[in-house]
C-alpha cells in the first residue's frame, strides 16, 4: 500500500500529524467522508467522482488499482469533502450530528461545572466557552506575545511545547486531570521550567485565552487528540515568530 504524505511530500507521522479517527471524529469529520476519502489514497473510482459510498467503493475496488505514488493526505480537500456531505444533510439530521457529536449532552455536562462559576448570564455561556467546540485556536497578537513563556524565546517555548507532547503527554495513558498534572509537573522538575512559566503558555496554546477554567480540567474535557494538535498548532505559529 502506498504511503501518505502530506502537501509538501513529507511522510506524516504520529509526531507531527494527527493520525488518530479520533482527531477526526472530534474536528467534525462525519465518519462515512473519512472512509470515502481514505479510499482515494492510491485509488480512484473508474468514473473519477470523488464521492462514493462504502458499498460502491467494495463493488469497484480492485487491488491491482492501486498506485503506489506516494498520495497527499490533504486535510482541505477533506474538510472540502465533508462540506459537500453537510450541505446535503436535511436539518434534523444536520440537529442530530450536532447533538450526537459537540452539542450532545455528555459534552456539555463535561463543560458546565468548569465555568457556572464564571458566568452570570447564558448569553455569557458561548463567549467563555467557545474554544471548547472549536477546532483550531486562533491567537491574536497580544495572546501570541503571552503564549512565549517569560524569560524565554518563542523558539525555546516551541522547544518546550515539543518535549512536553513527546516526553510526557503522549505518554499519558489515561487521560485525565491528576495524570496531566502529573505529566505537566513532571515536564517541570526534568526540564528546570517552573509551573508558573510553563502552565500559562500552554493555556493560550490551548485555548487561545489567558482566563480560563483550571488548565488541567479543561485539558481532560478537550481530550488528548484536540490537545496535542493544538500545542502542535502553536508549535508552528512560535516558530514564524522572531526571538
Amino acid at each position: 500500500l502506498p504511503l501518505l504524505r502530506n502537501a509538501d511530500k513529507s511522510k506524516i507521522s504520529k509526531r507531527k500529524n494527527p493520525v488518530s479517527i479520533k482527531h477526526y471524529e472530534t474536528a467534525g469529520i462525519f465518519p462515512e467522508v473519512l472512509v470515502n476519502y481514505l479510499a482515494q489514497m492510491g485509488w480512484t473510482m473508474p468514473d473519477e467522482r470523488d464521492r462514493f459510498t462504502l458499498e460502491e467503493f467494495v463493488a469497484e475496488f480492485r487491488l491491482e488499482d492501486i498506485s503506489l505514488g506516494g498520495p497527499v493526505f490533504d486535510i482541505d480537500k477533506l474538510n472540502w469533502l465533508n462540506g459537500t456531505y453537510l450541505r446535503d444533510l436535511s436539518m434534523s439530521d444536520l440537529l442530530a450530528r450536532l447533538r450526537g457529536g459537540p452539542l450532545s449532552d455528555d459534552y456539555l455536562l463535561k463543560i458546565l461545572p468548569l465555568v457556572r462559576e464564571r458566568i452570570d448570564t447564558l448569553a455569557d455561556f458561548v463567549p467563555y466557552a467557545g474554544f471548547f467546540f472549536a477546532g483550531d485556536v486562533e491567537y491574536d497578537p497580544q495572546a501570541l506575545r503571552k503564549m512565549v513563556a517569560k524569560g524565554r524565546t518563542p523558539t525555546q517555548t516551541a522547544k518546550a511545547f515539543r518535549l512536553l507532547l513527546e516526553g510526557h503527554l503522549d505518554a499519558v495513558p489515561t487521560w485525565n486531570a491528576a495524570a496531566i498534572a502529573e505529566a505537566l509537573r513532571a515536564y517541570c522538575d526534568a526540564k528546570e521550567w517552573s509551573p508558573k512559566e510553563l502552565f500559562m503558555p500552554v493555556r493560550i496554546a490551548l485555548t487561545g485565552r489567558t482566563a480560563t477554567p483550571p488548565l488541567f480540567e479543561t485539558m481532560e474535557v478537550l481530550g488528548k487528540e484536540r490537545c496535542r494538535w493544538r500545542l502542535r498548532q502553536a508549535i508552528a505559529k512560535l516558530q514564524t515568530m522572531k526571538s
